[in-house]
């Protein structure tokens, strides 16, 4: 099995290329798209504005992979450039999910860095033997979907906001889950699984 790790300047490439390798996946890093793998993996850190400016050149082409039926995940701002734009700054999301990514409040202290509970909210593949799960976020802004049935998990930190969101073949976590632990691994075996399906 194949999966494409797409590099578009952001960090993590490396730790998500490595947790899929551990997964038993040949992990094909590449800034451009390819139609000969089983899954296409966005991981992320990092601002909106830039990831959104580097996906551009690419921007149709992604939305039809990611449309096409090929199971996608989004990792962090992977997942965020799932939606169609961002209060952390200029630039055009994917728009696959209808809403925008909006900071987390101010009342709390920004990053929210470190581990946290994630509460299952739906059924599906992806959260298979997943409750309440402890997992690592690092991040300011989270997703604000049009559509709530798309938010399968959610955490807690100064308001409930969307974990993991998912429709069909296309998931996404707001935290990191090469870096969760038991519980990441979890998470990706079950991508695993959903890719092989």
């Amino acid at each position: 099995m194949k999966a494409l790790v797409l590099h578009y300047g952001v960090g993590n490439v490396f730790s998500v290329s490595h947790a899929f390798r551990r997964l038993g996946f040949e992990a094909v890093v590449s800034e451009k798209l390819r139609r000969d793998v089983d899954c296409l993996v966005m991981p992320g850190v990092g601002n909106f504005s830039p990831a959104a400016e580097k996906i551009s050149s690419i921007r149709e082409e992604l939305v039809d992979f990611v449309m096409s039926g090929a199971p996608v995940l989004g990792i962090c701002l992977g997942m965020q450039l799932f939606f169609e734009e961002s209060e952390e700054g200029p630039g055009k999301g994917l728009g696959v999910f209808r809403g925008k990514v909006v900071g987390l409040p101010p009342t709390v202290k920004r990053p929210h860095m470190g581990w946290n509970i994630i509460r299952r909210t739906r059924q599906n593949p992806l959260l298979e033997d997943v409750e309440n799960e402890w997992v690592y976020f690092n991040h300011s802004y989270h997703p604000s979907p049009a559509d709530p049935n798309i938010i399968l998990a959610e955490a807690n930190y100064g308001i409930s906001f969307p974990a993991v969101v998912g429709k069909n073949t296309i998931f996404g976590t707001q935290f990191h889950p090469e870096k969760s632990s038991t519980a990441g691994e979890k998470i990706l075996r079950n991508f695993v699984k959903f890719v092989k399906r």
